[in-house]
């Protein structure tokens, strides 16, 4: 006899073989494994650039999503707004008005980093350096100003070495192009990420970007590396998206994570309510997605 009701039907064990219940049943399956795990702690803190010259893969997304996770899991966690849209500081909470102590404090008025670093509302251990309008012109107030390259990493770097309780990870947002403020955020930093859109076109500029990164490592800072590929806006159902992930993962075999962020409703909507995806909705498939790349992030640091 057939379930007289769809709640019956669940109650009496319903057919698994849909692909609604399919899907249920993967996303449990995932929440129950992400539970289990206890991600390591990095021996010293990780300093990584998230960046693509390419605009819209999902920079800022990555960036909030990834920050979120770790600090989710009890990691230390920074995150530096240095794109003059702000976006990273809207989808972690944190206030970013014109007259906002900001990143353009650090880089060009030599402000300590102590007092522009706030809280954010996520999670207890995440805190932001957040962007202003002001960033805007940074680009050509850096032009004439003294180690211009270097200003991020000197004054990240003091205030690395004066907080107590040290951070486990430092994520840098860039914008969507190789200036001078891209230029201090690879200088800064000791690991690039690099999220590539599973879409027509998704590797190119990708050359150009690693020979940037290239010229930065052997004339500014020998200590970076390209360490991880993340694909994003993935849709298996597609042959595209899943040639563009067999096709960097071929160029690209110890950099790419076996993680894939998925094209989501829930990513998109959750810096509209200053959240990330991870605490807007953290059973949807976006959210398990950028836990589990952030568990395969801290893993591979541990191994290495």
């Amino acid at each position: 006899m057939k379930p007289s009701s769809a709640l019956e039907a669940r109650g009496s064990g319903f057919d698994d073989s849909t692909p609604l219940a399919r899907e249920v049943a993967d996303i449990t399956r995932r929440r129950q494994r992400l539970q289990s795990v206890q991600l390591p702690r990095p021996a010293a803190t990780r300093i990584f650039t998230v960046a693509n010259q390419k605009g819209g893969v999902g920079k800022t997304t990555t960036t909030v999503n990834l920050a979120a996770a770790l600090a989710k899991s009890g990691m230390r966690v920074l995150a530096i707004d240095l794109d003059p849209q702000g976006n990273a500081s809207t989808a972690l909470g944190v206030e970013h008005r014109h007259d906002t102590l900001s990143i353009y404090d650090v880089i060009i008025g030599e402000a300590p980093m102590d007092e522009v670093v706030k809280q954010s509302p996520e999670f207890p251990t995440l805190s932001c350096v957040p962007a202003t309008i002001h960033l805007a012109g940074a680009e050509i107030e850096l032009v004439s100003l003294v180690a211009r390259e270097q200003r991020l990493r000197s004054a990240l770097r003091s205030y690395l070495e004066s907080v107590e309780d040290p951070y486990d990870y430092v994520f840098i947002d860039c914008p969507p192009s190789i200036g001078l403020l891209t230029i201090n955020a690879f200088v800064a930093a000791t690991e690039v990420l690099i999220p590539i859109q599973c879409e027509y076109y998704a590797l190119e500029g990708l050359s150009q970007l690693l020979r940037n990164i290239d010229l930065i490592e052997r004339h500014l800072n020998p200590h970076l590396a390209v360490s991880t590929i993340l694909l994003t806006m993935f849709d298996a159902r597609t042959r595209l998206a899943n040639d563009v992930a067999d096709d960097v993962r071929k160029h690209f075999p110890e950099q790419a994570l076996a993680s894939v962020i998925p094209r989501a409703v829930r990513i998109s909507e959750a810096p509209s309510h200053g959240q990330s995806v991870i605490t807007y909705d953290p059973n949807s498939p976006g959210a398990l997605s950028y836990l589990e790349a952030a568990a395969e992030i801290a893993r591979r640091g541990a191994a290495s």
